[in-house]
């Protein structure tokens, strides 16, 4: 009966090492897994910022092409 509970108890002690050990790897796994997350949502913010940027940028340009556009026909006598 005694042996039945020492082998109890050394199964039991195995077992929570072995979920001790296995909970490290997660928590090592799910850090790389943040990781990466937080690399990719900045990635992600920078690439809208450019496309604010590159969509100013396009406004402005548009705007003068419009404005030399305008400043062509009257020129020409068209307007």
């Amino acid at each position: 009966m005694k042996d039945d509970v020492t082998a109890q108890i050394i199964e039991t002690h195995r077992d929570v090492k072995w979920i001790c050990r296995t909970l490290e790897e997660m928590k090592e796994t799910d850090a790389d897994f943040e990781g990466r997350i937080r690399n990719l949502e900045g990635w992600r913010a920078e690439k809208a910022g450019a496309e604010k940027r590159t969509g100013g940028i396009v406004a402005g340009v548009s705007g003068i092409v419009g404005a030399l556009a305008a400043w062509a026909v009257q020129w020409l006598g068209m307007g």
